[in-house]
């Protein structure tokens, strides 16, 4: 199963383990099986310290546990966890193998301290740049806390489990047999969702920090740009945000990035995360801003957290970014998670030889009809325009698929469902304004971007888009406040764009302070 170079890296890996560990396999006569067995014999001969033990049981088959004598560890593998899941299990091995975790203390605490009952399954598929993030959050809370049991299921290979309990959005998470989440989530979301007491905590321990310098409010490229920038001119810095790396973190295949060939989102917003930690910055993670006041009688700007924190700065960034565009048509919100869906990199193996459709013609939903072709039955394109906007590279790929229909012209309107799942889409011919009915399982919405500047509306100028309003410096319509990346009306929405807008913004506010009067320390002394 593991070529040489693999099997050398993993062996590199496994001298951290200091106890044993030892697998233990529930299998059957399936094709699968052998492939797990072989997997896991190939894994077994890697370190002394691991053991394999073939005569598990299990209610899943193929399956295997990873645990340690002596340690009440409830992991299970329902698949074979190779290609994005392979680190996972590398570090399940590791972590019941007594290898410490990179995880803050206060995070391990809240883990340990956990009372009750916690039986996660994660439904995934391998194919799936989110799902690795929740599995070894679950799986750390797992090893760290013996009322915890984390199970991942490969949802390709058990469909008929995923047929009964309606997955169609991966991850997929189930807490004591109740849908618990779906989405990536980090480990501190999953914690504040199970542990009720969070969100008090952290509101009095933000409320007692001292003003900032510069805050800058969102955690994606061009946030952690302004956060470098203005950490390395020497000013209190701190960064707020509802989810660090932003919509990087949902971005599959990234080529445009100068300098670097190819990179996947995920790693670089660890990438992100890592050069921002290098330097003095308060990061404030899982944190949503719910309101901007403008500078008091002492110069400080407040942003109000939705927790009801308070946080205070002489001047802010605003890197807040943008969020898939929705249909906003009856039957889209009913049937997230349930058929309709904005990954197709996720979610497209859960519809293996069903209909799908993909709603937008631009590049991003040409190469989700192209990726979803090769796994689906038939792929139905519905475009409003009256011709694609993708590059043409792209439409001539798309029409050499034979089993791609193109719809232009046509405006979706409703996502009808049966049983608690999609089962067609209704759309209208803006031509002759017939409405036609097309039966499917799977709508996947490619229809752009939205600015997360909702909360902003009635505090500063905003454009008709909805989109912050800045000049050429960055500065927005109110003094010490200034914006940079998608949620601006700067053109093109790029990585490398929100990047360069992040750190002029930074300048600008640094340019801010110090023609300002009084630093931060002074003003908190007022």
């Amino acid at each position: 199963m593991l070529d040489a170079t693999l099997r050398q890296q993993l062996q590199t890996y496994l001298e951290r383990l200091t106890r044993p560990v030892v697998l233990t396999a529930a299998l059957d006569e399936s094709d699968a099986s052998l492939e797990m067995r072989d997997l896991l014999n190939d894994i077994a001969s890697l370190s002394p310290l691991l053991s394999l033990d073939l005569e598990g049981d299990g209610d899943r088959k193929p399956s295997f546990t990873v645990g340690s004598p002596g340690h009440d560890i409830k992991i299970r593998f329902a698949g074979l966890p190779m290609g994005h899941e392979f680190t996972s299990l590398v570090l399940a091995l590791l972590q019941a193998g007594g290898y410490p975790p990179k995880v803050d203390a206060s995070v391990i605490e809240q883990i340990k301290s956990l009372k009750g009952d916690f039986k996660f399954e994660i439904f995934i598929s391998l194919s799936c740049h989110n799902c690795p993030d929740v599995v070894q959050a679950l799986n750390l809370m797992a090893v760290l806390n013996p009322n915890v049991t984390a199970t991942m299921i490969d949802g390709a290979l058990f469909q008929q489990e995923v047929e009964s309990r309606q997955v169609l959005a991966v991850p997929m998470v189930f807490l004591n047999g109740q849908e618990f989440g779906q989405g990536r989530m980090t480990l501190e979301e999953i914690l504040a969702k199970v542990d009720t007491d969070a969100d008090a905590r952290q509101a009095e321990q933000l409320n007692a920090k001292d003003a900032f310098d510069v805050l800058i409010v969102g955690g994606g490229p061009a946030g952690a740009a302004a956060a470098i920038y203005a950490a390395r001119k020497g000013v209190k810095t701190g960064v707020v945000a509802e989810r660090f790396g932003g919509q990087v973190l949902d971005t599959l295949a990234i080529e445009n990035f100068i300098s670097v060939k190819e990179t996947e989102g995920p790693k670089m917003a660890a990438a992100l995360e890592d050069h921002v930690r290098s330097y003095e910055v308060d990061i404030m993670n899982l944190q949503r801003a719910e309101g901007l006041v403008p500078a008091d009688a002492n110069g400080l700007i407040s942003v109000k957290l939705a927790n009801g924190a308070t946080l205070r700065s002489r001047s802010i960034v605003l890197a807040t970014g943008a969020r898939w565009r929705e249909m906003n048509v009856p039957g889209e919100r009913e049937y997230r998670g349930r058929g309709v869906a904005y990954c197709p990199h996720c979610d497209g193996p859960l519809f293996k030889g069903k209909r799908v459709s993909v709603i937008g013609g631009g590049n991003s939903g040409v190469e989700a009809a192209i990726d979803l072709a090769g796994i689906v039955n038939h792929v139905t394109l519905i475009e409003f325009d009256g011709k694609l906007r993708a590059d043409e590279v792209l439409q001539r790929k798309l029409r050499s698929l034979p089993n791609v229909r193109v719809i232009l012209s046509a405006q979706t309107t409703e996502v009808h469902g049966e049983g608690g799942k999609v089962n067609a889409l209704s759309y209208r011919d803006r031509a002759s304004g017939e409405v036609h009915r097309v039966e499917l399982e799977g709508v996947f919405v490619q229809i752009g971007l939205l600015p997360n500047t909702d909360w902003l509306k009635g505090t500063l100028a905003l454009s008709n888009r909805g989109e912050i309003e800045v000049d050429v410096r960055g500065q927005t319509s109110l003094p010490g406040v200034f914006a940079a990346g998608d949620a601006t009306t700067t053109p093109y929405k790029q990585i490398v764009i929100a990047m360069g807008e992040g750190s002029k913004a930074a300048l600008s506010a640094f340019d801010h302070l110090i023609r300002s009067s009084a630093p931060a320390a002074q003003a908190d002394a007022a």
